[in-house]
């Protein structure tokens, strides 16, 4: 297994973590937005953004004095493809 997919599924094990990210799939945002949605403190939801960012699931942006987040649709794309080779290695097994 690739450690970069197991990094991934560690982020997204944690219901705040994976909250900010269908979150930020709905387009960018910075730090101020998601604090108001969110019941977690700003140093929670930073110590999150910067784990969800140094996996690679997330992409900030400076802007000013703001930064701002999207999330990398390709490293989702890269989970996804994981999951279905997962889901079709099984059903090849079922079959044996």
């Amino acid at each position: 297994m690739d450690n970069e997919i197991v990094d991934f599924l560690k982020v997204m094990a944690d219901p705040n973590r994976l909250e900010i990210i269908e979150l930020l799939l709905k387009g960018e945002t910075c730090g101020c937005t998601l604090i108001d949605k969110l019941p977690i403190s700003q140093p929670t939801l930073s110590y999150h953004l910067k784990t969800i960012t140094k996996s690679g699931l997330a992409k900030p942006k400076r802007d000013g004095n703001w930064i701002k987040y999207t999330v990398n649709r390709d490293k989702i794309d890269e989970l996804i493809k994981y999951l279905e080779q997962l889901r079709d290695m099984e059903a090849e097994q079922c079959s044996l």
